[in-house]
């Protein structure tokens, strides 16, 4: 039968054990009654009379050196207690005679006794009298009937001669529903168990259930996949800036969708549409081509044959050498920076060091999102193929260009005096450089709706045409736009279109 699983069961033993739990204890509640219990220990014992032995030296301790019948004088400090769990009347006491306990000291003759008593228990000292039983003779010391309540205790100093330290002690006597026993201190380290022995084991018992079926349900999985899953094979291209995020969407949609296989190939957001153009002209009657290209920003309108899906807003930032040391910089200074109009920056209060400008190539999507969100203008042409020498020597600045955003940073880390860009990247501690403030607005998903920072983009998914119904391509962007890759892309620094305060961005910067 269907019902008739390992989990099931696991629930219905857990369920089982938790009601027979509940009733043993209402049961044992109403029909065991909790018992009394005196405990005692020896605090100290101690010699007191004349020379002791400390190993191989004497030394002085005594307090009778000069009395001889107390040269062997012991001081035992006896603590007894209610360690129960209900308290103690004085008719709870069993012997027959006038005093309820008696405290033994094997060998040992009392000499005399002090009695203390614990915090706020000053009634205790008024049952300590002659009249209601204290009374000591040779080795024994009679204690009245002292009704103590849960957690009293009072203690005897005694002082003892005739044997040495470590003799015998006890306490004879009882209690009725109950009993007298020794106990053990607490060390300083010691904590008191919160429940009792059976409580922990039906605990114990009740979680290794819970735990049995937790790892039964989690090991067979049972849920279904994902919203978008289909099989076949897909090309991602385009979008270098997108790339980590289309890695691990690579991943986690073929580890949830069986019978997917996805290839990330990234040159760049120009190159990406110009190659999915071409597969698509090249294909003709045979179908789209399995491939979605990324872009930062929208397509050129020489592509009407592409369609479009934006996916994310991304954000980019611009970085610094940690030798510049500046943390801001202006819209205004930076296009004068880019127009070579600035050369040096101490003249932003920053190093004598001139400035190396560190650039992608034509085919970077974040260099068309600087130039057209932060720049207004395109940037000025490369004068350096290895980012020191001036090749052009008509160019005010050095500026070379470079295949990737890893080169970039690399590059801006390495060179005193670059400064560069690349896409936000979360979990990617920049080595040499810095990123620095435009207008005092740094880059963040938490504040984008409200922030003015500028240097941010709609992140493109094109398609040749419409991808068919029930192809991998169809099935990626609904997962991208609508399933599970929106956790994907909002954790590398991307905020989904799909997110109301995405929609409303995505639907403005055009």
């Amino acid at each position: 039968m269907e019902w008739l699983s390992a989990e099931n069961i696991v629930a219905v033993a857990t369920a089982v054990l938790g009601v027979l739990a509940s009733v043993g204890v209402l049961w044992y509640e109403r029909r065991v009654p909790r018992r009394k219990r005196i405990g005692y220990r020896v605090q100290m014992d101690t010699p007191i009379g004349g020379d002791v032995s400390q190993g191989r030296a004497n030394v002085r301790l005594g307090l009778f050196s000069e009395t001889p019948d107390m040269a062997d004088a012991t001081l035992v400090l006896l603590r007894i207690e209610n360690d129960g769990s209900q308290s103690i009347a004085d008719n709870d006491y069993t012997g027959r005679e006038l005093h309820g306990l008696t405290a033994e000291f094997t060998d040992r003759t009392v000499r005399g006794v002090a009695v203390t008593h614990s915090p706020g228990a000053d009634h205790l000292m008024e049952h300590f009298t002659p009249a209601a039983g204290l009374r000591q003779s040779g080795s024994l010391i009679r204690l009245p009937r002292v009704p103590l309540n849960r957690g009293e205790h009072f203690k005897l100093l005694v002082l003892l001669t005739g044997a040495a330290v470590g003799s015998r002690v006890r306490i004879i006597g009882g209690i009725r529903d109950g009993e007298v026993s020794p106990n053990r201190a607490l060390r300083p380290d010691d904590k008191p168990p919160l429940f009792g022995r059976a409580a922990r084991l039906i605990t114990v018992a009740l979680t290794v259930c819970v735990v049995t079926l937790a790892s039964i349900i989690l090991v067979r999985d049972d849920t279904p996949p994902p919203m978008g899953c289909r099989r076949g094979t897909l090309t991602l291209t385009g979008s270098t800036a997108f790339r980590p995020a289309l890695l691990d969407l690579k991943k986690k949609y073929e580890k949830e969708c069986e019978g997917s296989l996805i290839r990330v190939d990234v040159h760049g957001s120009n190159a990406g549409i110009r190659d999915l153009a071409d597969r698509g002209s090249e294909a003709g009657k045979s179908g789209p081509p399995a491939v979605i290209a990324f872009s930062d920003g929208p397509r050129p309108d020489g592509f009407p044959q592409l369609r479009e899906n934006r996916v994310a807003v991304s954000l980019f930032r611009l970085v610094v050498n940690d030798r510049v040391g500046l943390k801001n910089l202006s819209i205004t200074d930076i296009r004068r920076i880019y127009r070579g109009e600035i050369r040096n920056w101490k003249e932003l209060g920053g190093p004598d060091l001139p400035v190396l400008l560190v650039s992608r190539d034509a085919n970077s999507g974040t260099r068309e999102v600087f130039q057209r969100r932060v720049l207004g203008y395109n940037e000025p042409a490369q004068s350096s193929r290895d980012c020191t020498t001036k090749d052009d020597t008509a160019a005010r600045v050095v500026r070379c260009e470079l295949d990737s955003t890893e080169q970039v940073l690399a590059m801006v880390g390495r060179r005193d005096g670059a400064i560069g860009y690349s896409e936000l990247r979360r979990g990617t501690p920049l080595r040499g450089a810095h990123q620095v403030a435009i207008d005092s607005a740094t880059p963040s998903v938490e504040t984008i709706g409200s922030s003015t920072y500028p240097y941010r983009e709609v992140e493109y998914a094109y398609t040749y045409g419409r991808p068919p119904t029930g192809s991998l391509a169809a099935g990626f962007l609904g997962y991208l736009t609508r399933g599970n890759g929106q956790d994907v892309i909002r954790a590398h620094g991307h905020l989904p279109c799909a997110t109301p305060e995405g929609l409303r961005i995505c639907g403005e910067e055009d």
